[in-house]
Formats: C-alpha cells, structure tokens, sequence
C-alpha cells in the first residue's frame, strides 16, 4: 500500500466521539473509531436498535406492500 498525503491526513484527523464526545485520533490507538471505545459504539448500537436514532423519512407501511405484489 503506497502512503500518500491523504494517508496522513487520515492519522491525523481529529473528531468528537459520537456517544460521548470525547476526542478520537482516527489512528490504530482507537481502533472502534470514530467511537472511543467499544462501550460507546455498543451504546450507540443500541440506540439504532431501539430506534431512538432514525434517518428522516417516510414511514412505510410493509404489510400493504406484500399485499400490492402478491
């Protein structure tokens, strides 16, 4: 693999961790990145999983669908 310029800009890109807002060097010291830690990405996991974090849209009704092609 050939180190380019964006290569090293990469290990040196700094962000917030989502769950907790904690600085994360995106580097193999945080290797759950962009999460610090594996407990923030399980946390964060788990509010998809609940729904409490959604990506806005329509909501679909799946049952009218299975009618419409069957």
């Amino acid at each position: 693999m050939h180190n380019t310029s964006s290569d090293s800009d990469l290990t040196s890109l700094k962000l917030a961790c989502p769950s907790c807002k904690k600085t994360v060097l995106w580097n193999d010291d945080f290797p759950h990145r962009p999460f610090c830690s594996d407990r923030c990405r399980l946390i964060d996991l788990g509010e998809w999983a609940s729904e409490n974090h959604r990506i806005a849209g329509d909501n679909l009704d799946i049952n009218s669908e299975d009618e419409q092609h069957q």
